[in-house]
């Protein structure tokens, strides 16, 4: 790997001379190739993916300034993104992890009840961005549950299709969609700020004990979405819960809901790896199906 392009990006975005002396790479990550570059005193974190999907870091980048934003939790800083020769890249500060504890993830709780307290007036964003590496688009809703039905489990479904998942899956899809609002007959979500990919691997504590929280798909949707999200992959512990629930209060209704918002997840897994996820979003729409008799 050539180095020198992203080490010109980063001294031209710093002002500070920076040359590379170390260059590790980091593991984790399904989508991106990720190093750790040192040099000069400084310290950075890098993503690399194909020069195409240079886009998918802007908006990433757009999405870490917009959690900064909101002064809750520790976010990495964007320094620098864009093309260098067949890669896209983006340049983070290095956030230096130590080992999680309580304190932490009941502060990462409460400090997530925090950020989703910072609203706009519609459902989306400003820009499309990616889950995963599957384009997300976010154009403006007033309707939560129309943003929900045409921008997300919608999008899903005609990919699945589009990769040859049809029949059962497409059934219980339409039928899905075709009763969505029942699930919001007596709840009306507000435009929150989303992480939008808020599982176990994108959070982490600092060597200071702060919780941090990294690889987004942001969005303004519903509250419940991230909550729901933190509960896919085998939960995060009982103190984050009782944390952001002693800040800010779930709805009853979230317990059907976040089968709801978790099958975008899932469909999305299917569609980005494989038919190893068709069960299971079939068994969710069917559970949901079931819940409206």
């Amino acid at each position: 790997m050539n180095w020198q392009p992203i080490a010109d990006s980063i001294t031209a975005a710093t002002g500070q001379p920076f040359a590379v002396a170390n260059a590790q790479p980091l593991t984790g990550g399904d989508i991106n190739n990720a190093y750790f570059l040192q040099g000069a005193g400084q310290s950075y974190f890098i993503k690399l993916n194909r020069a195409s999907l240079a886009d998918m870091f802007a908006a990433e980048a757009d999405g870490l300034n917009e959690l900064a934003a909101s002064q809750q939790l520790t976010i990495p800083k964007p320094i620098v993104h864009g093309i260098a020769g067949q890669q896209a890249f983006l340049v983070l500060t290095y956030l230096k992890l130590g080992g999680s504890n309580k304190s932490a993830t009941a502060l990462l709780g409460a400090g997530l009840a925090a950020l989703h307290q910072k609203q706009q007036p519609y459902f989306g964003w400003h820009r499309d961005n990616t889950i995963g590496s599957t384009p997300q688009t976010n154009p403006a809703y007033s309707n939560w549950c129309d943003f929900w039905r045409d921008q997300r489990l919608g999008k899903q479904l005609q990919l699945a299709a589009d990769n040859g998942y049809n029949g059962k899956l497409q059934h219980l899809g339409e039928q899905l969609l075709a009763n969505l609002s029942t699930f919001f007959n007596s709840y009306q979500p507000q435009a929150s700020l989303l992480h939008g990919d808020l599982w176990g691997g994108n959070w982490a504590v600092t060597d200071s004990g702060q919780p941090a929280i990294f690889d987004p798909a942001c969005y303004y949707g519903d509250r419940e979405t991230d909550i729901a999200m933190t509960e896919l992959f085998g939960g995060f512990s009982p103190d984050f819960y009782a944390a952001y629930r002693a800040t800010w209060q779930l709805d009853d209704g979230y317990a059907i809901r976040k089968t709801l918002y978790n099958l975008y997840h899932i469909l999305n897994h299917l569609n980005l790896f494989g038919g190893g996820y068709l069960k299971q979003s079939q068994q969710m729409m069917e559970f949901l199906l079931a819940e409206l008799h």
